[in-house]
């Protein structure tokens, strides 16, 4: 039985633990957010933060990260006000959406240990694939998440807000509080 923590709840899973951490949150866990891509490390769908620093889910086992401390995208936040979110929906990232969720977990990894990265550290750091070729949309709203930590930007409403009521509802994008 191994166990760890996943989005600030502890859990064990009596799977093998030669099990890819991957598998261990979309079908144990239903946390469906973290896609499986190609399942070899390459395009990095599958990203997660294990005790904050991003990693590939399809090659990480479950029994290598006994005691560890792991965040899905749906641990990100509880209403995605993550500045990396926000910037995502204000410049209008995702295409088919796919590869979205590993590429804002390794932003977000990136952003927490360098909060003001140059391009070429985003280029050494953001190696995930988009194969709608998203990226430069990709860097403008990574520069804008940087932005948004160094002074608070306006962004797009939660989703569960009428865009008509999201002048008067939602305030200015800030950085969480840790």
């Amino acid at each position: 039985m191994t166990r760890f923590t996943v989005n600030d709840e502890p859990v064990h899973y009596k799977m093998d633990p030669a099990t890819p951490l991957l598998w261990a949150l979309r079908d144990a866990s239903n946390l469906t957010g973290t896609k499986y891509g190609c399942g070899v490390g390459q395009c990095g769908a599958c990203t997660v933060h294990v005790d904050g620093v991003a990693r590939r889910s399809c090659q990480v086992t479950i029994g290598a990260i006994e005691g560890s401390f792991v965040t899905t995208i749906e641990g990100l936040t509880d209403d995605r006000s993550h500045p990396v979110q926000q910037a995502w929906v204000a410049e209008s990232v995702p295409q088919c959406g796919y590869c979205q969720s590993g590429i804002i977990m390794a932003v977000a990894a990136l952003l927490a240990h360098t909060p003001d990265p140059s391009d070429a550290q985003i280029d050494a750091a953001i190696t995930n694939l988009c194969r709608c070729g998203t990226y430069p949309r990709i860097r403008r709203a990574i520069h804008r998440a940087v932005a948004a930590a160094r002074e608070p930007i306006a962004a797009a409403p939660p989703p569960d807000i009428d865009p008509a009521d999201a002048a008067a509802a939602v305030p200015a994008l800030t950085p969480p509080k840790k």
